[in-house]
């Protein structure tokens, strides 16, 4: 499976939107391979971790998100899971959970009512190793500076502002995969 063939069935190649995709996906396909390289003891599956990290924000075309060139409907919250539709579609479930878990550090339950975000039933943590491992290099990565990988402390303080729980969500991400 080729993740840019399958990208570019919604994203035309050469777009703006197309180039912040691509590039932020591939900023975080190579730290989260380069995190699984360090990590040998958790045998991780590298060539599923290369697929999935490509396509985790594949659904952002149908969210609303000017600043990066999404003109779709949706919230931007909503981008895994509206990514992970089209990736069950596409016969790649495995790949949909990363997509569908990787927002923040997890949704719970308790955050989905109270943010009131318009998810349906499901399970919104990550929970394979694939799944925390890709969500923990995604937070490193903003789709607005490209190329730019941020510190820790940028990403953790980013974290506190949606509460200790999501910190500490993040915390455990980072003892296990850290930097």
């Amino acid at each position: 499976m080729n993740p840019l063939e399958l990208i570019h069935r919604y994203y035309p190649e050469g777009s703006d939107i197309e180039r912040v995709l691509r590039m932020h996906s591939e900023d975080v396909t190579g730290l989260a391979l380069e995190l699984a390289d360090r990590h040998p003891e958790l045998e991780l599956d590298r060539a599923f971790i290369a697929e999935a990290a490509m396509l985790h924000d594949i659904g952002i075309f149908k969210t609303n998100a000017p600043d990066i060139y999404c003109v779709g409907d949706a919230p931007y919250i909503l981008h895994g899971y509206l990514g992970a539709e089209l990736l069950r579609e596409l016969g790649l479930p495995r790949h949909a959970f990363v997509a569908e878990r990787h927002t923040g550090s997890g949704l719970t339950d308790e955050e989905i009512r109270m943010r009131e975000i318009g998810l349906p039933p499901g399970i919104y943590m990550p929970q394979s190793l694939e799944e925390k491992l890709i969500c923990y290099a995604d937070k490193f990565y903003s789709k607005t500076k490209l190329g730019q990988r941020k510190s820790l402390e940028k990403v953790r303080s980013g974290f506190a502002k949606h509460g200790d729980d999501a910190l500490r969500r993040f915390d455990a991400l980072h003892e296990l995969f850290g930097q």
